[in-house]
């Protein structure tokens, strides 16, 4: 049986996952060319370490994954495809905050953009969204 982490990684993948055209992916290598409607990356991140609760013993959890979208540069609008790619996916996000009852609270900053080079690759746009998921477990491991 998949642990509350994985439920829940897995739960915010499949929320990621109705951002329309876009690829979406779990902890993949950058690519060397990026599908015409973006790539989402989900990285799975770190969980930290816990507030622990006593009486039941329940850990609390702010554990900090990564979001990265990319998109293919030599458009003329790379800008405006970009926000209207990141507006899209915090729609998605925005959408079910508990993930399903599995989380407390799903919470994401601001994005941080670049341009991305690869070796052999066309240019690449990007922006990294940090996302804090609160969530709890009766086991560090489960």
């Amino acid at each position: 049986m998949p642990s509350v982490r994985e439920h829940i990684l897995t739960a915010l993948l499949a929320q990621l996952e109705t951002v329309p055209d876009a690829t979406v992916k779990r902890e993949a290598p950058l690519p060397e060319t990026v599908p015409v409607g973006g790539l989402i990356i989900l990285r799975d991140g770190d969980p930290g370490d816990p507030e622990v609760v006593l009486s039941p013993v329940t850990y609390l959890w702010e554990h900090q994954t990564e979001i990265e979208i990319i998109l293919q540069r030599g458009q003329d609008d790379d800008s405006a495809a970009l926000d209207a790619l990141l507006m899209t996916v915090g729609g998605a996000l925005a959408a079910d905050r508990s993930l399903g009852g599995l989380a407390e609270w799903l919470d994401w900053g601001a994005p941080k953009t670049s341009g991305l080079a690869i070796d052999g690759a066309a240019a690449l746009r990007g922006a990294t969204v940090p996302v804090t998921i609160h969530y709890g477990s009766s086991d560090p491991l489960g």
